[in-house]
């Protein structure tokens, strides 16, 4: 069975959490300054409609929509103690929101323009989007320090921060779909 995890069990001191912490982070503020400027700066002459990605906005909420399925299966699988089963999910869940990231960024590369919506809930369109768009980019380094936890055996710090992570990540991807609903439906 899988009931129990089999790799060492630590007490990190903080210094230790820091040796992955500082590149977590790094990471994490490139990738955010990367999407900004493609969302919010100008685009290269002939880059904006040389590719169609008119797919991907579709794309981009079903991997959302499969990521937050993931993720809660996950969290089934470690409430029934299947502590493998855990980490394939959460390492799944993360793969899918690399790949939704790496999709996001081709959309916004090459995207004539961001999609607007128009609709009568405009409020509460603004409401998920002004509140998906910082929580985004918090999960991206809270997700890479719980997995990171997870990964090294830090378990009591990865239970921790976990269920914080779950929830804005959970919001994240669900707004993510409401989102697609509301601007593309």
């Amino acid at each position: 069975t899988q009931s129990r995890y089999n790799g060492p069990m630590t007490t990190q001191t903080s210094t230790e959490d820091q040796s992955w912490q500082r590149p977590i982070n790094a990471i994490s503020a490139v990738i955010c300054v990367v999407v900004a400027v493609l969302i919010l700066g100008p685009k290269p002459p002939g880059v904006a409609g040389a590719v169609d990605v008119s797919i991907l906005p579709a794309v981009n909420a079903s991997i959302n929509a499969t990521t937050t399925m993931v993720l809660l299966a996950g969290v089934a699988a470690i409430k029934a103690r299947q502590i493998v089963l855990h980490k394939r999910l959460m390492l799944t869940a993360f793969a899918l929101s690399a790949a939704f990231l790496m999709s996001y960024v081709t959309y916004h590369t090459f995207s004539v323009g961001p999609a607007r919506y128009e609709g009568a809930y405009r409020g509460l369109y603004l409401f998920i989007l002004l509140t998906h768009i910082p929580l985004a980019a918090i999960i991206l380094p809270l997700a890479l320090t719980t997995l990171a936890r997870g990964w090294f055996g830090a378990i009591d710090q990865h239970r921790r921060i976990a269920p914080y992570t779950l929830g804005l990540w959970l919001y994240v991807s669900v707004t993510g779909v409401a989102i697609y609903w509301m601007a593309h439906g």
